[in-house]
Formats: C-alpha cells, structure tokens, sequence
C-alpha cells in the first residue's frame, strides 16, 4: 500500500515538472500534438502507479521521450511555417463578410448548431453581427464582429484615456513580495509606512497592491 502511495507521488512529480515544461497552454488552447502527448503521458504514468511489478523506469524514461517529442515539434513550428501547417493545420475562415461558409463547415465537420454554441461562446447571440468567424488550429473560434455592433473604445470619440500600467501585489498573507518591491523602485520601509497608514504592520496584511497610478490598496487578513 505504502509502495504504491510514494509510487504515485513520484509520477506525480515527474508528470508535472514535464507538463510544465511543456508550456502555459491552457487545455482548450493545446494544439494536436500537445493533447497527444498529454493523453499519452497521462496513460503512461497509470500503468507503473499502480502496477508494483513494473519498474518506474518503465514510466518514467518513455514520459521523457514524449518531452524530447514535444520539444523537437515545438522547434520545427518555430523554424518552418511549412511544418506547422502539416502538424497543426491551419485557420479556417468559417464567416466571411457576414456569409457562412458552407463548404468550410463540412470540411472542419463542424455543424451550425457547433458553430452557433462557439459565437455564444464569445458573447454573440446573433449571426447577423458577425462580419468573421476564423476556426483557428486549438479549436477555438476568433470572432469580429460588424463595425456597427462592436463596442465603442475611447478612440472611437477621440478620446486619449491616461495610462494605466499594471498592478503589483505587494503584500500577500502577510509575506512582502520584494521582488515586486524592486521593479516599482521602492522598499520595504516605504512599503511599512504605506501600510501604517491603515493601522497595521505587513504580517498583518492579507493583501497589498499598487497599481500603475499609484493607487495603494491595503486589507488586513483575519487573525489566525
């Protein structure tokens, strides 16, 4: 039982470090050599978690191959557009100028009823609003919508909204991210004094941020 238990933790630990390795994609976005070799990994790693009389090795040295794979793909995409449309296909155009694209449908096997749940997806009730509808290579649908029925911007009023920047945690559970604190150009007594303004020390705080205006935000975390 034991055996079994620390079997699995160290797949674990193998199969994350490699799924890590392999990119930030989120699932809906892997393209269809990414999914293959998750799924393969993924079945690769069941078999000696629960199989004593396989050695780890068995899982773990053909889960490296698959890495050295995806590696090898991920380099041939970069390099050759060539490559990239044989691997991972290329983006269909599925609304063009507000028509559907019948022929396009039948060769991606996508219904209307498919391509109606992706537009709701994005927000769009109405075929009628939609001047481009493209089916890109991870299965996702990118949707322009008709000059007429998308949302006003300030440039659209002529309108130069000031910047805004990016926000930085300063504070989180009460540990100060000093890493953040150096890129802002500050340190950690300018940051106690901010938090001083609101009766409390940093090991008080649940979370601070800053954000690019300048703006200083401050909660205490409930006492543990």
């Amino acid at each position: 039982m034991l055996i079994t238990f620390f079997r699995s933790i160290v797949l674990y630990i193998i199969v994350l470090i490699v799924m890590r390795l392999m990119g930030k994609r989120e699932i809906g976005q892997l393209q269809p050599f990414e999914l293959a070799i998750s799924i393969m990994i993924a079945d690769l790693a069941s078999i000696p978690m629960t199989e004593i009389g396989i050695p780890l090795s068995n899982g773990i040295i053909p889960i490296l191959g698959l890495l050295v794979m995806h590696l090898i793909i991920s380099m041939i995409n970069l390099k050759s557009n060539k490559a990239r449309e044989i691997i991972c296909g290329k983006p269909r155009i599925l609304i063009y100028r507000g028509k559907i694209d019948e022929e396009a449908l039948k060769k991606e096997r996508f219904s209307i009823n498919e391509l109606e749940e992706k537009l709701r997806s994005n927000n769009i009730m109405n075929l009628g609003d939609v001047e481009y509808a493209i089916l890109e290579t991870s299965g996702e649908v990118t949707v322009v919508q008709k000059p007429n029925k998308r949302n006003t911007i300030p440039e659209d009023f002529g309108i130069m909204p000031e910047y805004e920047g990016i926000s930085y945690d300063l504070i989180i559970d009460g540990k100060v991210m000093t890493d953040n604190l150096n890129k802002i150009g500050k340190n950690y007594e300018w940051l106690r004094k901010q938090v001083e303004k609101f009766n409390l020390k940093p090991d008080e705080v649940l979370i601070a941020t800053i954000d690019g205006k300048g703006q200083f935000y401050c909660q205490k975390r409930k006492n543990k």
